[in-house]
């Protein structure tokens, strides 16, 4: 029973500690509220007001209906310029997309020739371009279509697909990237605390004291672990209900009790890393260099941004040892398909065998760095 006490006085400690931390506060709010909206509304979700601009050298009806057919939100009102212009606009970055209509294209076109249209595509920016290739291919020929036939004709195809998109049918970027960022947000958060709150009582000198104090590197980690674990499970939850279901307007299919489960076995295996890696860091800027190293495997590659079936197979065996691979199966589980603890158990028994490994190689390499001190 003392030992459990010594984890709750020594727990609170740390929460006032961590409370007097204003660069950490800001940092805890920050990332659980600005940090997830931004995210959410920066991912692209579809061709947004795309820059673009034509070179018109033949100035018929076709070649005005073809700048016309390109209109906002897609696309930005479209730019005239001359062939001229064209080369020094994209090198300045002021078009993403530059259309040079020839001359003699309609004429062309009703004599039944297959007159070229040349499409100039700044790749540099990614996902418009990616995106907006197709978009502006298909206004095209849209609209050449249409003049040809002088009326926009449905096509009838052998076979009629019906497209069902579930758990997202606007198929809108917003309600994914807000509960992957808050995921992310979760594993970093975690980690720096419980490091910092280690580097803090070395670089405070307090650990001094407490190893003078009847007290086990079992009841020390462990107040950390609860302590900072506590204050992320808190702001996390307060920032899915906020932020997430208020503010960005994302429906949450499953139980919100049922995923703070997961999140708090997945924060034992994480605060656990954060241990190990306050006791190999000597200061905050290290600690800083380490999580870079070890932050970007585990958000990059746990099936949060790309799906674990795209990689291969290697990777997909190896990240099957990290906790957040399996915090991001049950929580798009919970969240996105309502699913119930019967399909997400094996992703919880996962975690809570990661956490103990974790946990016992830090508590390892802790009560070392503590004898060392002693």
């Amino acid at each position: 029973m003392q030992t459990w006490l010594n984890i709750f006085h020594l727990g609170v400690k740390e929460l006032r500690s961590l409370g007097r931390d204003t660069l950490m506060m800001v940092l805890i709010v920050f990332s659980f509220t600005v940090q997830v909206y931004l995210t959410a509304k920066s991912l692209p979700e579809s061709l947004h007001k795309a820059p673009i601009a034509f070179v018109d050298e033949d100035h018929s009806p076709l070649s005005s209906r073809i700048i016309n057919a390109f209109f906002p939100p897609h696309f930005l009102t479209p730019a005239i310029i001359d062939q001229y212009a064209m080369d020094p606009g994209m090198d300045a970055g002021l078009y993403t997309f530059v259309l040079d209509i020839p001359p003699d294209f309609q004429r062309d076109v009703l004599a039944g020739r297959t007159p070229s249209i040349q499409l100039n595509v700044d790749a540099t920016r990614m996902s418009q371009a990616f995106i907006g290739n197709s978009y502006v291919q298909n206004i095209v020929n849209g609209e050449v279509t249409a003049f040809v036939q002088r009326h926009r004709a449905v096509t009838t195809l052998p076979a009629e697909l019906e497209v069902r998109a579930r758990f997202n049918p606007n198929l809108s970027s917003v309600w994914f990237g807000s509960v992957m960022e808050l995921i992310n947000s979760i594993t970093m958060l975690s980690i720096i605390l419980t490091g910092a709150a280690l580097i803090r009582e070395r670089e405070h000198g307090t650990i001094e004291h407490l190893l003078v104090m009847p007290l086990t590197p079992f009841e020390i980690m462990m107040a950390k672990v609860w302590a900072m674990g506590l204050i992320v499970v808190i702001v996390a939850t307060a920032s899915l209900a906020v932020v997430v279901q208020g503010v960005l307007e994302v429906p949450i299919e499953g139980s919100i009790g049922l995923f703070v489960l997961g999140m708090a076995l997945h924060l034992f295996a994480t605060t656990s890393m954060g241990i190990f890696l306050g006791t190999v860091a000597r200061s905050m800027p290290q600690m800083g260099m380490l999580m870079l190293v070890i932050l970007l495997p585990l958000q990059m590659l746990s099936g949060g941004i790309t799906p674990r079936e795209s990689m291969p197979e290697l990777v997909q065996n190896l990240m099957l040892a990290a906790p957040t691979t399996h915090f991001v199966a049950l929580a798009q589980a919970i969240l996105y398909r309502g699913a119930g603890f019967s399909i997400v158990w094996p992703e919880f028994l996962a975690l809570i065998g990661i956490g103990g490994v974790f946990f016992v190689l830090a508590l390892g390499r802790f009560r070392k760095t503590i004898g060392s001190m002693a």
